[in-house]
Formats: C-alpha cells, sequence, structure tokens
C-alpha cells in the first residue's frame, strides 16, 4: 500500500487542483462555443483606434473594420506623431474606402502614464457618436462585428460590452507558443470564471461604451495613469451600477513575435498586470499550467495509480482544449507543428508565472511602466 506522507498529499492537491481546473474551463469553452449573438437594430458607433507604428499584417486588420456589416460607424485613428508609420496604411485605406466616414488625429499630448490611453482621449473631441468602441490596432474582426458588439447596449442598464480573443500564429514556433499561450490558458480562464457567474470583464480587444456610461466613471482620465486600462474600465463601469457583457463575438489578434525573448516580455507583462489587478486570484493560477504541474503531483505520489489516473484526466482535457482552440483557429492542418509547441506550452507559461512576482515593472511599444500604480478613485 502507498503510505500517505505530506509529500504525496501536496502531490494529489496539486493534481485535484489542476484536474478540477482544466475539466471546469473545458467546460466552459464549450459552453461558450454554442453561443449565439443577439440581433437588434444597429445604431450609429464610432471606432477608436490607436496607432504606434507598422505593426505586421497592420492593413490586413485595420481592413477588417473597413468591412463592417454595419450602415453608419466612423472610424478615427490616432497616432502621437505626424509621420508615424502607421499613417501610410490609413491613408491606402482611405483612398480605398473613400465612402466611409474615415479620419486621422495626430496628436503628441500626453494625459498620464498610458500613451494608449493619450491617444485615445485625444481622440475624442472627433467622435460623433452616441456608441463607441475601442479597439486595439492588432484585432481581426470579422463583418458582423460591430453589430453584434454594440447590441447589447441598446439595454440601459448595460454600460460596456467587451470580447474575448483568439491567436492568429504570424511565424514559426515562437508565435505558435504565443497563440497557445493565449488560446489554451488566457481564454479557457475567462470561459472558467464565466461559468461561474463573473460578470466584471474588460478586454483591450473590444472595449463598447455608450457616452453616458463612460461619463459616469469620468470619462477617459480616469484610467489614463493605469497600466490596465481595460481592467479598469470594466472594473469603473461596474461600479457605476452598469452591467458588463462579455459578448458571444470573438475577435483574433495577431502573435508576432519571433524570438523567445520578445514573447517572454510581453506575457510577462500580461501576467504581472493579472497580478497587481488580482492578487489572491493570480497566486491560485499556479496549477493552471496542466503538464507541469501534473508531472510533479505524480512524482510526489510517488507514481500512484490514483496520482496516475488524476494526471490522465487533467492531461486529456488539456489535450482537449488545446484540440478545440486548433478547431475554432481553423489550424487543424497545422496540427503537427503546433504540438511542438504544446509540448513546450505549460512548462514555459509556469516559469513566466513565477517570475512575475520577481517584480512590477513591465515593457510595453518601448514605455517602461510600474503595474503596482493605485487603483482609480471609484465614481461617487
Amino acid at each position: 500500500m502507498h503510505d500517505v506522507t505530506a509529500l504525496s498529499i501536496a502531490g494529489y492537491f496539486l493534481l485535484g487542483s489542476t484536474a478540477i481546473y482544466t475539466l471546469l474551463a473545458l467546460l466552459g469553452v464549450l459552453r461558450r462555443a454554442r453561443l449565439r449573438a443577439s440581433e437588434v437594430a444597429p445604431r450609429p458607433v464610432t471606432v477608436l483606434k490607436p496607432l504606434c507604428g507598422a505593426e505586421p499584417r497592420l492593413y490586413e486588420n485595420l481592413r477588417s473594420f473597413c468591412e463592417q456589416d454595419h450602415p453608419e460607424f466612423q472610424l478615427l485613428f490616432g497616432t502621437r506623431e505626424a509621420d508615424d508609420a502607421a499613417l501610410e496604411v490609413v491613408r491606402r485605406l482611405q483612398a480605398e474606402y473613400p465612402q466611409l466616414d474615415m479620419a486621422v488625429v495626430s496628436d503628441p499630448r500626453v494625459h498620464g502614464i498610458n500613451l494608449k490611453v493619450s491617444n485615445l482621449l485625444n481622440l475624442m473631441p472627433r467622435v460623433k457618436h452616441e456608441l463607441i468602441v475601442l479597439a486595439d490596432s492588432d484585432i481581426d474582426a470579422e463583418p458582423g462585428y460591430l453589430r453584434a458588439v454594440t447590441a447589447p447596449l441598446a439595454r440601459p442598464e448595460v454600460g460596456l460590452v467587451t470580447c474575448l480573443y483568439r491567436g492568429r500564429p504570424v511565424g514559426g514556433l515562437v508565435s505558435r507558443l504565443g497563440t497557445q499561450f493565449i488560446d489554451d490558458w488566457f481564454r479557457p480562464s475567462v470561459a472558467l470564471t464565466e461559468l461561474f457567474g463573473a460578470k466584471r470583464f474588460g478586454f483591450g480587444a473590444t472595449l463598447a461604451l455608450r457616452r453616458d456610461s463612460l461619463a459616469a466613471i469620468g470619462g477617459l482620465e480616469s484610467v489614463s495613469n493605469h497600466v490596465a486600462d481595460d481592467y479598469w474600465l470594466g472594473e469603473l463601469v461596474a461600479d457605476a451600477g452598469y452591467e458588463t457583457v462579455l459578448s458571444e463575438h470573438e475577435v483574433a489578434t495577431d502573435v508576432t513575435e519571433t524570438r523567445l525573448g520578445e514573447l517572454f516580455r510581453r506575457e510577462l507583462r500580461w501576467l504581472r498586470t493579472i497580478r497587481a489587478v488580482r492578487p489572491l486570484g493570480y497566486l491560485g493560477t499556479g496549477v493552471c499550467f496542466t503538464l507541469p504541474v501534473a508531472l510533479a503531483g505524480i512524482i510526489l505520489t510517488g507514481f500512484a495509480s490514483a496520482g496516475l489516473a488524476l494526471a490522465a484526466l487533467a492531461v486529456t482535457a488539456r489535450t482537449l482544449i488545446f484540440l478545440e482552440a486548433q478547431r475554432r483557429g481553423a489550424r487543424l492542418r497545422e496540427l503537427p507543428a503546433n504540438l511542438a509547441a504544446f509540448a513546450l506550452r505549460d512548462l514555459l507559461s509556469l516559469l513566466t508565472w513565477a517570475w512575475a512576482f520577481r517584480g512590477a515593472k513591465v515593457s510595453w511599444r518601448g514605455q517602461q511602466m510600474d503595474v503596482d500604480s493605485p487603483a482609480p478613485v471609484r465614481a461617487s
């Protein structure tokens, strides 16, 4: 009979925790796969796009917003510099879509430590419509996107709508690893919290608001001194008494890193930001990296049959999450290449998760920022 020791108890705890997490995350992912977006009559909307430099696939991503199946929308592109390389792409789109209401604002004014929010604030005086959508520059949207993300705002109690996103690799193994961080850890984790009734979300891929809900939190100025501007927008809107909605619609984001160091710095920024805004929740996410946690649990339990069974359950659920992401991202043809990333992904995630405890500094577009800045003042 296998002796029960402190080490084996720790092993069973790890195995049980990671098995429960992966099973519930899988349920959350499958539930979201069945959701359908609601349909209401579309209302005029302004889309704000902060730009900085000529990113890979910038033309294709911005063009997806020009191809929206929506009767009336305004596109505002913002840069800090008048000679920003991204403006060449915007001028190309203006020539291709002369019928669209499309404008550029180049304004170097800074309103806080967050330069992206400063960019957005400089766009606000040009906004024409009651509905406003903020979307990062690396987002690719399907034609029905604007209809889907603004539909819930027809209900006056809804103050903000946000979107989940899936990764799209643009490159080799490193970009595949980055894609799997999004698809196999971030998306399932959010789906799990939604499964348990979470109602407070905010992701930079999409933040759709009405003017009244934005004004109720003091405008974008309220988050101009914070790294996690998207998170705090969701929190402040909820604190102001509005509902926040996680849309059924999802978008794609490019993962363009080609070097492991670049990917590490990007993921470290994400994880340190999460650690700063939800420290207790972040501590518990260590068991979410199934493969190395299951291996550690097997070793600690002395390869006991019960431990092996829990590990098999966890790894099976983790594999199904991976396969569902491959199917949803239309990457089944690339499955052999992606399996190489699958074998490494959880180990790299666990190492980055642990490293995130070592400091609060992050790098974003060449700017050094501190994620431990105090929370913004809530609307009264």
